[in-house]
């Protein structure tokens, strides 16, 4: 008794270190596809660009240099005024520069989490496709061994009619399930080459590489309840981040705006060129002239353009405002819908493999049957069938349940 028990804890514990070096390489995966998918590089270079657009808008104005020549000198006292150079630079009202920032900095922060939505979704991507390879892998193995199990049949038919027991009908009847087989596995091992270029395209990968995946699939579950989990997917979906971030933008651009039709200030300085005039005995004749400071305000009269921008950032305020409520609703029925795919994986697990072992127990009885009196043989090819259907769906359901899982990794964000 004891030794059974060793026996049955080291096979769980060597299933368990399966499943761990499974999963790491799929985290494996991951990784090489943050690092190397073009679209994800495409999006974060969009938030890098946005990024450079802070300092653009939080800058002062470029000052104004001018410079003017007279070609008729005017004459003064200490001389005559030869040439002039300005220099001006204009300030805008206090905190606009700052709210031009805040404006630019929410709008890369909501390029930022497009780029983790991506991310997520890439990583989805990576994660299905991983699935769905295993799956294809595993229903070829399946196939493979019911068309063996079926050449067995085969065999024995071709025993059992030799010995005049049964009919040459067993014997096609079996070349009619191969055949079927057959062509199934084709399509297994096309989809497969299909599945495998689709898995390293998204790793940006050459399309034979390896793929490897464990002999048995690991279940993922769910961490949180279901309330909480939807709280979850509130504060931290990416999509939702992005949103809030763009309505923060528009709150600071009405900041903007309405600073915008404030007074701007001007200060300048003045240089002028004067030369010598031989009849004057002024002791600063000749002596250049320097003014420090001239100070212009700029008026802005014309509201209607400073009012446009208000009510522009305030409607935009209300889209990001309905938006965002518009996208929980969706989220939240996109997780109903997720969650009840999960279930359903875990219930179709448990069924699938029940029926498996029950298929199994009545293929072998009605095999034992078959060859002691050669009756039954339609009934063996029906289970055999259903023994095919029952193992396929229950690795179909192994990948399904996981798909959900991992799309749900997404939604919140991971």
């Amino acid at each position: 008794m004891m030794k059974n028990i060793k026996i049955v804890f080291s096979l769980f514990i060597l299933l368990l270190v399966q499943f761990a070096q499974a999963q790491q390489e799929l985290d494996g995966y991951l990784k090489v596809a943050a690092s190397n998918n073009p679209g994800l590089k495409a999006m974060f270079n969009d938030y890098m660009a946005a990024m450079e657009l802070v300092p653009q808008v939080g800058t002062l104005p470029d000052p104004t240099f001018a410079f003017g020549y007279f070609i008729q000198p005017v004459e003064t006292r200490v001389g005559p005024q030869r040439a002039n150079f300005n220099l001006m630079q204009s300030f805008p009202w206090f905190g606009l520069l700052s709210a031009r920032e805040d404006v630019a900095t929410e709008m890369a922060k909501s390029k930022y989490e497009d780029f983790e939505n991506e991310k997520s979704n890439i990583f989805f991507e990576v994660k299905t496709a991983y699935y769905n390879f295993y799956f294809i892998e595993k229903a070829i193995e399946i196939t493979k061994e019911n068309i063996e199990i079926l050449e067995v049949f085969k065999r024995l038919s071709l025993v059992k009619i030799e010995a005049g027991t049964a009919s040459v009908v067993d014997e096609l009847r079996v070349e009619l399930e191969i055949n079927d087989l057959e062509n199934q596995l084709a399509l297994f091992l096309d989809t497969k080459d299909a599945f495998r270029i689709k898995f390293n395209n998204l790793l940006n990968r050459d399309d034979i590489s390896e793929i490897i995946v464990p002999d048995v699939l690991w279940q993922k579950e769910i961490p949180l309840e279901q309330l909480n989990m939807l709280d979850e997917i509130y504060a931290s979906n990416h999509q939702i981040k992005s949103i809030e971030h763009k309505l923060n933008a528009f709150l600071n651009q009405e900041i903007a705006a309405k600073k915008e039709g404030l007074p701007k200030f001007n200060v300048g300085v003045n240089y002028t060129i004067v030369g010598n005039n031989p009849m004057s005995t002024a002791s600063d004749n000749g002596k250049d002239v320097l003014l420090f400071p001239s100070v212009g305000v700029t008026i802005p009269i014309y509201r209607r353009k400073y009012k446009a921008l208000i009510k522009e950032a305030q409607f935009r305020q209300e889209a990001e405002i309905s938006r965002k409520e518009d996208k929980k609703n969706v989220l939240s029925s996109v997780y109903e819908n997720t969650y009840k795919d999960f279930n359903d994986g875990n219930r179709r697990i448990a069924l699938n493999l029940r029926q498996s072992e029950i298929a199994k127990k009545v293929l072998d009885i009605l095999i034992v049957s078959y060859s002691t009196n050669a009756k039954d043989f339609e009934e063996v090819l029906r289970i055999e069938r259903q023994l095919l259907k029952y193992e396929l769906e229950h690795q179909k359901a192994l990948t399904d349940k996981n798909a959900a899982a991992a799309f749900m990794d997404y939604l919140i964000g991971q």
